[in-house]
C-alpha cells in the first residue's frame, strides 16, 4: 500500500474527525458533545483536533459548511449528467437518500440552527460559513434563471425547502413521498418564471 504524503495525510485525518463530529453532534448536540468523545470515535488524540480545527466550535462551524458544501456537490453532479426532463425526479431521489439514509442529517441542521440562535455573537460567522454552498447553489439556480437577485432567492428558498423536507420526511415519511421535492422544485420554478413575465 502506498504511504500518504503529508497534505494528504492531514486531509484524510480531517475528513475522519468531520466524520466523527457528525455522529457525536447529532448523537448529543453541541453542549452535550466533547472533543475527547469526538477524537476517540476518529481514532486520534484530543491534539488532533485542535491542530486541525483550533477547537470544538471551529470544528463545529466547519462541518455546517462541509455538509452544506456536500449536498450542492450533489445536486450540481445530477444536474450536469441528468437529462432536464428526469433531473426533478433525480433530485427528489437525493432528498430521499438524505433523509433515509443519512440519519445524522436532520439533527445537525436543527443543531446547527439552534447552535447561531443561541449563540447571536457567532451567527455571523455561520452565515459567513454557509454563503459558499449557497453562492454555489445560486449558480445552479442561476443556470435556469439570468436574473442574479432572482436566482439568489431562488437558492435560499430552494435550500430552505430541501432541509424543511428532509426533517419533515425524517418524522412522517409518509407526507414526504419520493417525488414530492421534484415537484416542489418544479412549482417553484414555474412560479417564478410566471411571476417575471408579469413583471
Amino acid at each position: 500500500m502506498a504511504r500518504l504524503s503529508r497534505a494528504e495525510a492531514k486531509a484524510r485525518t480531517r475528513e475522519l474527525l468531520l466524520d466523527a463530529a457528525a455522529r457525536v453532534f447529532a448523537q448529543k448536540g453541541f453542549a452535550g458533545a466533547s472533543v475527547d468523545e469526538i477524537a476517540e470515535a476518529a481514532g486520534y488524540s484530543i491534539g488532533a483536533v485542535y491542530s486541525n480545527f483550533g477547537g470544538k466550535e471551529q470544528l463545529f462551524v466547519e462541518l455546517l459548511k462541509e455538509r452544506a458544501n456536500d449536498r450542492v456537490t450533489q445536486a450540481a453532479e445530477i444536474l450536469a449528467d441528468t437529462e432536464p426532463a428526469q433531473a426533478n425526479r433525480a433530485m427528489s431521489r437525493l432528498l430521499i437518500e438524505v433523509a433515509d439514509k443519512d440519519v445524522d442529517f436532520a439533527p445537525l441542521q436543527a443543531e446547527f440552527w439552534l447552535y447561531a440562535v443561541r449563540n447571536p455573537a457567532l451567527m455571523e460567522t455561520l452565515a459567513e460559513r454557509m454563503r459558499e454552498p449557497r453562492d454555489l447553489l445560486t449558480e445552479l439556480v442561476g443556470r435556469e434563471v439570468p436574473d442574479a437577485e432572482r436566482a439568489d432567492q431562488l437558492a435560499t428558498v430552494v435550500m430552505a425547502l430541501f432541509q424543511g423536507l428532509v426533517r419533515q420526511r425524517r418524522i412522517d415519511p409518509d407526507s414526504v413521498p419520493e417525488e414530492l421535492f421534484g415537484q416542489a422544485l418544479q412549482w417553484l420554478f414555474l412560479g417564478a418564471e410566471a411571476d417575471e413575465e408579469r413583471t
